[in-house]
C-alpha cells in the first residue's frame, strides 16, 4: 500500500509526528485503497513544566566557542523544518516532528536556580550562551518573561553572555541590553536564513519575518548594542545563491560581524526535512540532498565536530571561499571579547569585608 502523501499544515514546520528513536513501537500512515485518509486536526500548544535539577548545561564540543548555556524552554514554536534541536524532544518520550513545536516545556524556577549556581564558591565564570538549543524569545517568551528574568539575575551579577535568536521580541528588553553591551558584557546574535518572504514561511512559520529581523538589527545597533549575523543554516540549492545578498543586506542593517552554519540533518531530522522538501519543494528536494551529500563524504549528515558545521569537499570549499570573499569586501570583523573580570557574587565581598 502506497503510503499518505504529505499533508503540511498551516503555521507549523513539521508535516507529521513520527516517532521518536526510542519508541518501542513505530507507525506508519498508508493509503488503504478506500479513501479513509482523514486531515490531520488543527494543534493548540500545550505549554508544561520542566522540572530540571539544573539550569546551566556544559559541554566540551571543540567547535563551539562556548562551554556553557541556558535553555529556558525545550521544544520551540517557531516550528523551523530544519531545527537541529528536534532530536532532543525524544528524551522526553515525544516526537521530534508536531509535538516539539506545540508541547513545550518552560522552567519556572530558571531565575532562581541561576542565582543558586552563579553563588556557588566553585563557579568559574566564563562566557554564557543563552538560548541556544531552542530560541530564548520565541512566542510564549512574551507571557512568561523567563528569558527577561535570566538576563536580569545575569546583570546582578555582571555575568558576561551572548543571545542568539530570530525573534523582534529580544527589541523588549533594550533598556536591560545596553548598559550590558556598554561594559562588554553582552554579544547579540541575529539568525537569518532567507531574505525571500515566501520561503520564511514554509521554512520558519512562526518565526519573524526576515524584513523583520533586518528592523531588529538596525534598532539594536542604534542602541549600541553589537550584533552578528549568523545565516543558519545555510540549505545548498535552497538559500545559498542568497549568501551574497544577505551579508550585504544584514551589513547594511548595521550587523559587525557574520557567520554560517551548513544545513545539519542529525537523527530524526534528516527524514522529517526531506519530507518538508518533498511537501514545498518537490522539484529540488534530489538536487538538495545531492549537494548536501557532496558536503558530507557522501552520507545525509556528518556529526564529527570540525565537519558537521561547514562540511567538505569541493561544493562546501566553495561555499566556504564565497562567504571569506564577501566577508573581506564587506568589512565585518570580531565583536570585542565579553568580560569575564567584572563577575560578582553580590553581597559576597561584604561579607568578607565584616571580617
Amino acid at each position: 500500500m502506497a503510503k499518505y502523501p504529505i499533508q503540511p499544515l498551516h503555521g507549523r514546520g513539521a508535516t507529521g509526528n513520527p516517532d521518536n528513536r526510542y519508541a518501542a513501537h513505530t507507525r506508519d500512515s498508508v493509503d488503504d485503497g478506500w479513501g479513509s485518509q482523514e486531515p490531520l486536526p488543527s494543534l493548540t500548544t500545550e505549554l508544561l513544566v520542566d522540572s530540571s535539577r539544573t539550569v546551566i548545561s556544559y559541554n566540551d564540543s571543540p567547535d563551539v566557542p562556548f562551554d556553557r548555556s541556558i535553555n529556558p524552554y525545550r521544544g520551540c514554536e517557531h516550528g523551523c523544518a530544519y531545527c537541529f534541536a528536534r532530536p532532543s524532544h525524544a528524551w522526553l518520550g515525544l516526537s521530534p516532528g508536531l509535538d516539539f513545536e506545540t508541547r513545550l516545556f518552560h522552567k519556572p524556577d530558571a531565575p532562581a536556580q541561576l542565582r543558586a549556581e552563579l553563588s556557588r564558591p566553585g563557579y568559574r565564570c566564563a562566557p554564557l550562551a543563552l538560548g541556544i538549543n531552542t530560541d530564548a524569545y520565541q512566542p510564549v517568551e512574551r507571557r512568561l518573561g523567563l528569558t527577561r528574568a535570566l538576563i536580569e539575575v545575569l546583570a546582578e551579577f555582571s555575568h558576561p553572555f551572548s543571545v542568539i535568536t530570530k525573534s523582534a521580541l529580544i527589541e523588549r528588553d533594550i533598556d536591560l541590553l545596553v548598559p550590558l553591551a556598554q561594559r562588554h558584557l553582552l554579544h547579540v546574535a541575529i539568525s537569518v536564513t532567507t531574505l525571500e518572504r515566501p520561503l520564511a514561511r514554509q521554512l520558519e512559520p512562526r518565526a519573524a519575518a526576515p524584513q523583520r529581523r533586518l528592523d531588529t538589527i538596525r534598532r539594536l545597533r542604534a542602541a549600541g548594542i553589537p550584533v552578528t549575523v549568523l545565516i543558519a543554516p545555510l540549505i545548498p540549492v535552497l538559500t545559498d545563491h542568497e549568501l551574497e545578498t544577505i551579508m550585504a543586506t544584514v551589513r547594511e542593517a548595521g550587523a559587525l560581524d557574520c557567520g554560517y552554519v551548513l544545513l545539519r540533518l542529525p537523527q530524526e531530522v534528516n527524514g522529517m526535512f526531506q519530507d518538508w522538501l518533498r511537501a514545498h519543494a518537490p522539484l529540488k528536494a534530489a538536487h538538495v540532498m545531492n549537494r548536501l551529500r557532496d558536503c558530507r563524504g557522501g552520507r545525509d549528515y556528518d556529526s564529527r565536530f570540525g565537519r558537521r558545521m561547514r562540511g567538505e569537499g569541493d561544493y562546501a570549499d566553495l561555499l566556504s571561499r564565497r562567504f571569506r570573499l564577501t566577508y573581506r569586501k564587506l568589512g565585518f570583523a570580531d565583536t570585542p571579547p565579553l568580560d569575564c573580570t567584572q563577575f560578582r557574587v553580590p553581597g559576597r565581598a561584604l561579607q568578607l569585608g565584616l571580617w
